[in-house]
């Protein structure tokens, strides 16, 4: 433990402290009010759940067979190169804020663009870093929302969404990297859903995405020279169709992309330019929620999403027939890239004992090899649990699902329940590398129960719609049916449950804390929506009417009068048991305001309220030092409200 936090501290609301007890010291960003002093102690008993790192997979050189990732060495991610698998991280990039994403241009290796906002703000500035004298170079305007987008064949120019000319609308923008004066409008475009996903093999031609909402986006064609629009897939009468991810055949007479159309699920799908028509090419009856294009075209390798478990496949663009590919450890699989070689993939894996790293596949040879091997701070993961599949039946008869991590058969007895609602609300929870939550399974003997509520990705459209507009609270019932069944278990304390969820899992949070007070012990809300209105007029312009065709549109009278009905806001009499709440004053997403006038209303109850709110911070904390303060006091929350 750092010995400049154990200093004694006196917090907001809380008790004096003896003057000899040493506590952890929140950093300057961060605002404390009714957390009373973290024991220093506490810290030294977690700090090894707080240590893992995670490697995401950025970008190949367009030459060398070395890769960019991000990673953290100090406090945030950063871009670092690594020139072999199993070779040190070399790190390029050192910001106080995180970097999001980078990339090299085709063919040109002299630099490499990346992306960063500032204090958790999501407006990315796109910026280009000189390998030769470590220069960086702003290329954006300094304050709009950038996305880092593709490059040209050529590899003189990238395209990018920018809502530089009224903070609502992503226009497209083109860029020759090397000369920012070349940065010029290509496009205006309606609507903060666009997002640029290939140029065409010579170049003419950009593949836009346009984005309405979870269920409907169309895919445009974009003249890259006069900006020309031509709409490529209509909307089809009473039929939301819902694309992503787009590919440009190696002779341009076709795209590669994945769509819902006529299925349940997203299928990796063929459509041909000239006529429209729709050529499907996976079969698995499980959304495919990535892929990639061999640079010769030969190759497609995609991911399916099989009950939250992912499966890298391969198929010949050719015969349209899967190729036999290798057996991964059990995981989660993202990022896609393949290396202009065209036989190494590059990807990103997880698993339930390993944080995520960076690997790569010999297409030719069925050959793995891992990149990375990023720390997992002390923690044994040998003896992590894996989880179970459970399902419950919620108010109308149907099926819910979620997974269950049991704590080490040294805890006996019923154990106290945390349980953790996903975001989204389209969002689902798999079984990833639990990071610090480890923490509450392994030493606090807490079960963790991550439930996939309707309206959760990955069971279907019809699913997916299934907590839309009126219908929104069926998602909070099918929590109530959670904790009727928890009841049902010998090796659950249903006395002793904790709800928690971030983003829209901290509105679910707040909402079971209305409809269930008696039923939980306490809730951990982190950067949710307490009122759905006020977050509307909030939330930022240029996402705020894809916001409005997920919950309703705040100004219709009748919606209206239901979203107030359903904000826990307006029902947060009915709160008794402690509430913490957690929020980044730089959100974008969910504006601090929706925790803080949370805090404010329930607290009038005489319910013990705390709050966390981190100046440098936006949807989440990003930055170690806030995390792990945020960490330290939610343990210090669970063992004071849920263990005693």
């Amino acid at each position: 433990m750092n010995p400049r936090f154990l200093i004694p501290i006196l917090l907001l609301g809380a008790p004096p402290l003896p003057a000899q007890t040493p506590a952890i010291a929140p950093d300057a960003a961060l605002v404390t009010e009714g957390i009373p002093p973290i024991p220093a102690g506490l810290a030294a008993t977690v700090d090894r759940y707080t240590e893992s790192r995670a490697a995401f997979v950025q970008s190949w050189h367009p030459t060398k067979r070395e890769m960019l990732i991000t990673t953290r060495f100090g406090d945030t991610n950063q871009v670092h190169r690594v020139r072999f698998p199993g070779g040190d991280r070399t790190q390029l990039t050192f910001f106080p804020d995180r970097v999001l994403a980078a990339a090299y241009p085709r063919h040109a290796d002299s630099y490499f663009v990346f992306a960063k906002d500032t204090g958790g703000n999501e407006f990315s500035q796109l910026y280009r870093y000189d390998l030769a004298t470590g220069t960086i170079t702003l290329l954006t305007d300094g304050s709009s929302q950038n996305g880092l987008g593709p490059f040209s064949h050529t590899g003189d120019r990238m395209v990018y969404g920018s809502t530089r000319r009224n903070g609502k609308d992503r226009d497209l923008y083109v860029i020759d990297p090397r000369d920012p004066k070349s940065d010029h409008l290509l496009a205006q475009l309606e609507g903060g859903g666009w997002h640029p996903l290939d140029w065409s093999p010579d170049d003419r031609t950009i593949l836009v995405l346009q984005g309405i909402s979870a269920n409907e986006s169309y895919l445009w064609l974009v003249d890259s020279v006069t900006g020309e629009q031509k709409l490529l897939t209509p909307k089809r009468a009473g039929d939301s169709v819902d694309y992503a991810g787009g590919r440009f055949s190696a002779d341009g007479k076709s795209l590669y992309v994945t769509t819902d159309r006529e299925s349940e699920f997203h299928r990796l799908t063929r459509v041909d330019l000239a006529s429209g028509a729709h050529t499907y090419l996976s079969t698995v009856p499980w959304d495919v929620d990535a892929f990639d294009l061999s640079p010769d075209g030969r190759i497609l390798a995609f991911v399916t999403n099989e009950g939250g478990v992912d499966v890298l496949r391969l198929l010949d663009t050719a015969t349209a027939k899967e190729r036999p590919a290798p057996k991964l450890p059990v995981g989660l699989i993202s990022a896609l890239r393949w290396h202009a070689n065209g036989k190494d993939l590059a990807f990103t894996l997880s698993g339930v004992r390993s944080p995520a790293d960076a690997y790569s596949l010999d297409a030719t040879t069925g050959a793995l090899e891992r990149w990375t091997e990023s720390e997992t701070g002390g923690i044994v993961v040998a003896g992590l649990a894996d989880p179970e599949l459970i399902r419950w039946t919620s108010f109308d008869g149907r099926s819910i699902s979620g997974f269950l991590y049991r704590p080490p058969a040294r805890f006996p007895g019923r154990r106290p329940v945390v349980i953790s609602i996903h975001g989204g609300p389209e969002g689902q929870a798999r079984p990833g590398f639990l990071g610090r939550f480890n923490y509450y399974v392994d030493e606090l003997g807490l079960a963790l129960i991550t439930p996939n509520v309707r309206g959760s990705s990955g069971y279907g459209k019809t699913f997916l719609k299934l907590d839309d507009g009126y219908a929104r609270e069926d998602s909070v019932k099918d929590i109530g049916a959670l904790l009727e069944w928890i009841k049902t278990r010998p090796d659950l304390d249903s006395d002793r449950v904790l709800v928690t969820g971030g983003s829209y899992g901290g509105y679910m949070t707040l909402a079971v804390a209305t409809h269930y007070d008696n039923r939980i012990r306490c809730s951990v809300d982190v950067v949710g929506i307490s009122n759905f209105v006020s977050f509307l007029e909030r939330t930022e312009a240029y996402r705020r009417d894809l916001r409005r065709v997920e919950y309703g549109d705040e100004r219709d009278p009748k919606m209206r009068a239901f979203l107030l009905g359903i904000s826990p806001l307006n029902q947060a009499q009915k709160i008794t048991k402690p509430l913490f709440v957690v929020a980044g004053k730089n959100d974008p997403r969910v504006p601090f305001q929706e925790g803080e006038q949370m805090v404010a209303t329930v607290r009038k109850n005489g319910t013990p309220v705390w709050y966390l709110l981190a100046k440098d911070e936006g949807h989440g904390f990003a930055k170690k030092k806030n995390a792990d303060f945020q960490f330290y006091a939610t343990v210090a929350f669970a063992q004071e409200y849920l263990l005693k």
